[in-house]
């Protein structure tokens, strides 16, 4: 997958981003498209505004490829079938930087997501070169380039955009292609790069919403795991309520009611809009205007949780697993060593949790799909082992 890094020239690019090439029409963009297809990467970068929106809004999608930097117009172009197109093209490798916001405007908007994807944050952390490295700290340290942090707070939907932004948003995606060009190299010698490739492609379906209906959010209360069935129904139904309008208005949950105020719902249980407007902090056009609906899942929540019964809440682990927890990161940090690999990289505090918590009845324990892949041979077989060993001593 990798190129001579001489048909990728980061100074031209640089040139370029000065004065990028804007696409505002659906006609250009197609061209364009027909047009980049035949390349084996670009790199890709996205601005948007999500203040006061559940979905991120597009301000501006940018791209270069080998030639140049282009700014495209979200704002104005109506048909994106040709930009779907070449983000869905498994021919074409799409370069990204922390991408995983990017993603989701991807699919949230254009109902796609990139693929093949190679995320250079990632690649980065494989490579030895930094954990979790921003974008200017990466382009420092692979080409001794300075960036500039001016634009970052921008309003995106304004047009016009000032000369200023223009020149900073191409920025993002001028250096991109020479850094990942450099990365593969590294990578291909390290014999990492397959490691790089299944984390960007895990990158892919993490961004996918596998609950939209917020079924499952309760159970992110482990504080209150002990409820009885009928409150967990309740906690449950309130928190689906509460995404099904977040998503249907466009609105940040927390600007219908934020999770402490959902706890403390469950907790006080009122029954009259009287009694809901007493709970702490909420507010009274929440009251006003949803009182009904949120007092509507607590007084039909035995019968909900009679008809479709809700799942446990997870159980906060015993003290008596931070012991062992400290002898579990251990392992992880004494593999990071030998492989010359981040701790972060290799194994997260999410997935020992996970790891842990599949236990089942018989005391045995699976690999959750993080510790899978490449990572199972360095450090999941080492984990189960040493669970294995707990079960045996307790």
């Amino acid at each position: 997958m990798t190129q001579e890094s001489g048909a990728w020239d980061w100074r031209k690019l640089e040139a370029s981003a000065a004065q990028p090439t804007w696409i505002r029409d659906s006609s250009t963009l197609a061209t364009y498209c027909e047009r980049w297809r035949q390349l084996p990467m670009v790199a890709l970068d996205t601005e948007f505004m999500r203040v006061d929106t559940f979905y991120p809004r597009p301000g501006l999608i940018q791209l270069s490829d080998q030639f140049d930097c282009y700014l495209i117009d979200p704002l104005s172009i109506e048909d994106f079938s040709a930009f779907v197109e070449l983000l869905a093209d498994s021919a074409v490798l799409k370069v990204v930087h922390a991408g995983s916001e990017d993603l989701e405007l991807f699919l949230n908007s254009y109902g796609v997501l990139p693929e093949p994807l190679f995320d250079t944050q990632v690649a980065a952390a494989f490579a030895g070169w930094g954990f979790s490295m921003g974008l200017q700290r990466l382009v420092a340290h692979a080409l001794d380039v300075q960036l500039g942090k001016g634009e970052t707070t921008s309003d995106w939907l304004q047009r016009p955009l000032t000369p200023e932004q223009e020149h900073y948003a191409a920025l993002d995606v001028a250096y991109l292609p020479a850094i990942a060009l450099e990365l593969q190299a590294q990578l291909k010698q390290l014999q990492r790069l397959d490691w790089v490739l299944e984390e960007c492609a895990d990158q892919r379906l993490s961004v996918i919403d596998t609950d939209p209906e917020g079924l499952a959010y309760y159970q992110r209360f482990s504080q209150v795991w002990n409820i009885s069935d009928v409150k967990r129904a309740g906690l449950r139904d309130l928190t689906a309520w509460r995404e099904r309008a977040a998503r249907a208005r466009d609105i940040p949950r927390n600007r219908l009611l934020r999770n402490q105020h959902l706890l403390a719902i469950i907790e006080r249980w009122p029954t009259t809009l009287q009694a809901l407007g007493r709970v702490p902090e909420i507010r009274r056009k929440v009251v006003r205007e949803d009182g009904e609906a949120i007092l509507a899942c607590l007084l039909n929540a035995e019968q909900s949780a009679i008809a479709n019964p809700p799942a446990p809440i997870q159980r906060p682990l015993h003290y008596a697993w931070n012991k062992r927890i400290k002898a579990l990161k251990a392992i992880g940090r004494e593999v990071a060593e030998d492989q010359s690999l981040a701790v972060e990289v290799l194994l997260r505090k999410r997935d020992i949790d996970a790891l842990i918590q599949s236990r089942d009845e018989q005391g045995g324990y699976s690999l959750p799909p993080a510790l899978q892949g490449w990572r199972r041979p360095l450090v999941g077989e080492r984990l189960l082992a040493r669970l294995n060993e707990f079960e045996r001593e307790s």
